[in-house]
């Protein structure tokens, strides 16, 4: 189980970055733009080597939580910038 756990918060934390960085860019917020990249490119460090070597399920989890990181990357993106 914690094993999963890992597997779903690193999908989410990375896609989270992805998508606030997107939202970052899009009205040029420097700051939030350097420390997303930074964010958005350690955390691929970690996830390439946990996700390259996983079977479906772990897929499947990683996948799920790199969804809602996208999507809550956007939410709390936008409620940051207002």
């Amino acid at each position: 189980m914690k094993t999963h756990l890992t597997i779903f918060l690193t999908g989410f934390v990375q896609v989270f970055l992805v998508s606030a960085n997107t939202y970052f860019i899009s009205r040029t917020a420097y700051a939030c733009i350097a420390v997303c990249g930074f964010g958005i490119s350690y955390v691929w460090t970690i996830n390439v080597r946990k996700v390259a070597i996983s079977n479906r399920k772990t897929q499947v989890i990683y996948s799920t939580g790199a969804m809602i990181g996208g999507l809550l990357g956007v939410i709390m993106a936008k409620s940051f910038k207002q």
